[in-house]
């Protein structure tokens, strides 16, 4: 589908690629993976053409459309978040004024039999054909369907998009990019801006609905779940595997391996023929032998083992001085901005030593209950800060705060202060940053190095409560489990906001749920809280049940809590005995209401099962033979039918079951 023929890319005289050759074929989902610096965000950059190579090309057909989602991007402040999502169906809109002025045209034309007129009916009736398969009455329920699984509610697609952050901007633009479903999804760094769940939502998008994708992530379970295809980018070279991460990680050592003992093997070879020419070249009853292992040796085809990146990062933090028992005592903490309550009656207590997480959706108040621990700002409660507490800070948006016109050095240079400004040279070479490298300007280095680069002042001076928000952002793969490691060693306390879920398992002990302005405490790493909230089976019930299925499980649900629940105290969240009871009035339109949803869903159930039905019988008749142009545009547009008859039903069971809830 794309070929990339002898790529070529030289930065100052250096080769970032050499000689690049690979194809991207429909269905692929490849996880483009490498060191921070090796090249992969400027590779998507080739491939979507914003950026040209050295030398070779990138071959893209003509009837090919690509889709780009960089880490970085300049966002539209004008629109509502609905009517921004929408302009992603500005292509239908286009190909319909398109087709209206070739009717308009066509109107006016009297010469029935010439050339020019057959070709305006062609036109017309191949315009006609793309536009009856990719315009829908069904786009407003996808456009739904995607903010919802992105984490917008109902009442926020009115709301302009100057009143989001700028992570949730970006959701926007991924929403716009996912509606447009081009035929190639290049992503770098999707999940820096998502929660848990929209991560876990748009696994599930990508493995069911994307075509080919391409995908930069340092989220090794995300890439897991969806790629089929690994290319590393290693000093300039790349290899290529089909099979995700986890299985490339073994292929990758494994050949390592073999070439190892091959060279090995050959090099012994090449030293013992050496050796026989050296010991009897003036021998002249060896003479034949001689030239023949000179002949022998000539031939050999001698072999190389693939140049790994031996750069190596060395990550510990200094000893944690100690502190009270408890470094943090929150009781009835809240805070509201305006009329809207961020959070309330956060009540939860850390111990000295404890690695605990802080997780939920974006907007829920995890980085809002940071800044009041930092006492940055006012909040309502009592926050106790333990005795001899020394806070270290990595803020979410630590990397950009950096002054991108000075150097590597300068940046730790103006902060450093005492004798660590003698061993400057030292630390930056532990964090990779040796040599040339700390005379780099700061506005050169990717999105990992700065994040690096900013790592470094929390070694400046020892602390014992590290509070990391959203630390992982943009470090690679090894840098990523290096850090891990850190953490874990550390004797201090440590509070983690992120996402990433294998980077949490095994490192903390407690997770600190955010959502519906309360804070849960949950005992246990990650994925037990995920198993108890059911969040990491989803992307799985939704591949593996049919619709009649989910809905037996909505009508025979208990909803009896069990002993895992149990465990997953939420911090002062009422007694629900004491909400009012609804009237006979009210609990019959209510009981009316969910009557009426739960016909939506049988009868979009229903038509998913016809549509089902219809495109296997399309699929018989082409088995059987029959490959007409007709019969393929019938399929593709009954397999359209059918996307957008589930649409609709996914919407039904969302509203049943907020309805029931």
């Amino acid at each position: 589908m794309i070929s990339i023929n002898n790529l070529s890319v030289e930065f100052s005289a250096k080769s970032l690629f050499d000689n690049i050759n690979y194809v991207i074929n429909p269905k692929d989902k490849i996880a483009l993976v490498g060191k921070n610096g090796a090249g992969k965000s400027t590779m998507l950059k080739i491939l979507a053409g914003l950026q040209k190579p050295t030398s070779g090309s990138v071959a893209v057909p003509t009837d090919i459309t690509i889709g780009y989602l960089p880490q970085q991007m300049v966002l539209s402040d004008t629109l509502t978040v609905a009517e921004e999502a929408r302009k992603a169906f500005s292509h239908i809109d286009e190909m319909q004024r398109l087709l209206d002025a070739m009717n308009n045209d066509l109107a006016s034309r009297t010469d029935y039999e010439s050339d020019d007129y057959q070709n305006l009916i062609e036109r017309m009736t191949e315009l006609s054909e793309q536009l009856a398969m990719q315009s829908s009455d069904n786009c407003e329920a996808e456009l739904e369907k995607t903010l919802i699984g992105l984490g917008f509610s109902r009442q926020d697609f009115n709301r302009p998009t100057c009143e989001f952050s700028g992570g949730w901007r970006m959701r926007i633009e991924l929403a716009k990019l996912l509606l447009t479903r081009p035929d190639v999804l290049l992503l770098d760094e999707p999940t820096n801006h998502l929660d848990i769940e929209s991560i876990q939502w748009l696994e599930n998008f990508l493995m069911t609905k994307a075509k080919a994708v391409v995908l930069v992530s340092h989220d090794r379970a995300f890439i897991d779940n969806i790629t089929n295809r690994t290319i590393e980018i290693n000093l300039g070279k790349i290899y290529d595997y089909n099979v995700n991460y986890s299985k490339f990680v073994v292929l990758r050592q494994e050949r390592i391996e073999q070439q190892m003992r091959a060279y090995q093997n050959q090099q012994k070879q090449i030293q013992d023929t050496e050796e026989f020419i050296e010991r009897f070249r003036y021998k002249a009853t060896k003479a034949v032998q001689v030239q023949s292992r000179m002949k022998q040796l000539a031939k050999i085809e001698r072999i190389e083992v693939d140049e790994l990146d031996n750069s190596h990062l060395s990550l510990r933090f200094p000893p944690a001085p100690r502190s009270g028992d408890y470094p943090i005592i929150a009781e009835n903490v809240g805070k509201a901005y305006g009329d809207h309550q961020v959070f309330d009656n956060a009540t939860f207590t850390i111990k000295r030593g404890e690695k605990v997480a802080f997780v939920g959706k974006n907007g829920e108040g995890k980085s809002t209950l940071v800044k009041c621990i930092l006492g940055e700002i006012p909040f309502t409660g009592d926050l106790k800060i333990g005795h001899n507490v020394k806070i270290g800070y990595f803020a979410q948006n630590q990397a950009q705060l950096l002054d991108e016109s000075i150097t590597v050095f300068d940046t730790i240079d103006r902060v450093a202060v005492g004798d660590i400004r003698t061993k400057i040279r030292d630390i930056l070479g532990a964090f990779m940053f040796g040599g040339e490298a700390s005379d780099k300007k700061v506005k050169v280095l990717s999105g990992g190095e700065k994040t690096r680069l900013a790592m470094i002042r929390l070694l400046l001076e020892p602390v014992n409560l590290l509070i990391l928000d959203e630390p992982t952002n943009h470090l690679d793969m090894r840098t990523k489990d290096i850090l891990k490691q850190a953490i874990k060693d550390f004797n201090g306390t440590v509070i983690v906001v992120s996402h990433d879920r294998e980077f949490l398992d095994g490192l903390v002990e407690k997770v600190y749920e955010f959502g519906g302005g309360k804070v849960r405490e949950c005992l246990g790493g990650i994925y037990e809280f995920l198993e108890k909230k059911r969040i990491d089976s989803l992307a799985e019930l939704e591949l593996s049940k049919s619709p009649t299925a989910k809905i037996a499980d909505n009508k025979t649900s208990d909803p009896k809590p069990t002993s895992s629940t149990i465990k997953t105290n939420e911090v002062n969240s009422g007694d629900p005995r004491s909400k009012t009871r609804l009237s006979y009035a009210e609990q019959r339109e209510r009981e009316k209401a969910i009557k009426r949803l739960q016909k939506k869903v049988a009868d979009s159930e229903a038509e998913v099962t016809r549509l089902e039905q219809a495109v296997k019988q399309i699929e018989d008749e082409i088995a059987a033979g029959d490959c007409s142009e007709d019969i393929f545009k019938r399929h593709a547009q009954t397999q359209k039918d059918l996307e957008n008859a589930m649409s609709i039903w996914e919407l039904a069971v969302m509203d049943l079951e907020q309805s029931n809830s």
